[in-house]
């Protein structure tokens, strides 16, 4: 959009920032197939594009949107959440130290565990929604990055990203928020002290669980995000133009979408939490979450569309009421349309935090009232 100093977020996701293709005049941005582009007489590229593996341009269309979603200064896509977070600690140098939260996102969890040390990384996880914690892990002139995951999958524990951004930056390093669960709707990294925000925007910045993607924005491009975009380069951890418009066609919903999941989440927390069958419920919208307070003023709008419930009957309750349900889909990932129920202990496997008698919920955008009763009668049954 041009000359549009006033339009909110809102309005120019909905538009996709506005363009139109000057070609067509069509409202919808083209899909850009092309892997190579013709030099100038001169041998320049003035055009900007090169090859496809860096230069695309609806990839650059995904990326400014995001970007401005974050109040980033600038933004990329890559291949996959993994890929995303990955690049980040690959372009760490050897011998740097990270802080990661204990409980995380599986498989990133993984992969600090039994692939860092490869890079000559060194890992400490801790309970990164204690700011003490946090604070004595910290080695001065050694740790780099501070890793967070707010609200952290699938206990849905909360980091104060503010107190710990000073506390990072007091020891020279920068801070990483894994922001998927919280989207760029209800939470913003960077306002808050954050250097780098990572999604897995398969979850909700797509919203239709068909594209495999990540995503990056920095507050500002410095030497490291140069070599994060080095890494993206050489691994060629990129992402298709197909996909890059298919992400494209999600986030133009994304605040309709993450304010039905967030509203319902909340109502189907406050139920679920005076069920016979349920020991706890993990959600941060809840008054009594160790987090809320944290939570409600470092998010707006909600407290996001995943939330956990912890069986009385232990695993084997878990395990039978996913087996029962009809309506939500017991299935892997989160942030789509449709409602998805988890054991998430027995994905994860041995040496996972996760307890054995929770469910994970990711809350999609059908009817409260049908999503509860599905679940009520597997529960009972």
């Amino acid at each position: 959009m041009t000359d549009t100093p006033n339009w909110s977020r809102r309005t120019l996701t909905a538009q996709a920032m506005g363009h139109v293709d000057p070609a067509t005049g069509a409202v919808v941005p083209p899909i850009h197939l092309a892997s190579t582009y013709i030099r100038d007489p001169d041998n320049q590229y003035r055009a900007g594009y090169i090859y496809g593996r860096p230069d695309n341009a609806t990839v650059r269309e995904a990326e400014g949107m995001i970007a401005m979603l974050e109040g980033a200064a600038a933004a990329m896509i890559l291949g996959s959440g993994m890929s995303a977070a990955t690049a980040v600690f690959m372009a760490l140098q050897p011998g740097d130290h990270i802080i990661a939260p204990t409980v995380m996102y599986w498989g990133l969890r993984n992969w600090l565990i039994n692939d860092a040390v490869a890079w000559g990384l060194k890992v400490d996880l801790v309970d990164t929604s204690d700011l003490a914690a946090v604070q004595a892990a910290i080695r001065p002139g050694q740790t780099k990055l501070i890793w967070l995951e707010t609200p952290s999958n699938p206990m849905w524990s909360i980091a104060d990203i503010a107190a710990i951004a000073s506390l990072a930056h007091a020891a020279g390093a920068i801070v990483g928020v894994d922001s998927t669960a919280a989207t760029p709707i209800l939470s913003q990294p960077l306002a808050l002290g954050a250097d780098i925000v990572m999604h897995s925007a398969t979850k909700y910045l797509n919203g239709h669980s068909d594209v495999i993607a990540g995503a990056l924005a920095t507050a500002k491009v410095d030497s490291f995000w140069g070599r994060i975009d080095r890494v993206r380069r050489n691994f060629g951890q990129i992402l298709g133009p197909l996909e890059a418009y298919l992400l494209i066609r999600g986030m133009r919903t994304l605040p309709l979408r993450v304010a039905a999941a967030c509203s319902a989440a909340m109502e189907l927390a406050t139920r679920f939490s005076n069920h016979a069958a349920i020991a706890e419920v993990l959600y941060p919208g809840l008054p009594d979450h160790p987090g809320h307070a944290i939570a409600a003023r470092q998010m707006q709008g909600g407290f996001g569309g995943m939330l956990s419930i912890r069986l009385r009957g232990g695993e084997a309750a878990a395990i039978a009421t996913a087996a029962k349900v009809q309506l939500w889909k017991r299935a892997t990932s989160l942030g789509g349309v449709e409602s998805l129920i988890e054991h998430r202990g027995s994905i994860e496997g041995p040496g996972s935090p996760c307890p054995l008698d929770l469910l994970r919920l990711s809350v999609g955008i059908e009817s409260v009232d049908d999503l509860y009763a599905d679940l009520d009668r597997a529960m009972k049954a």
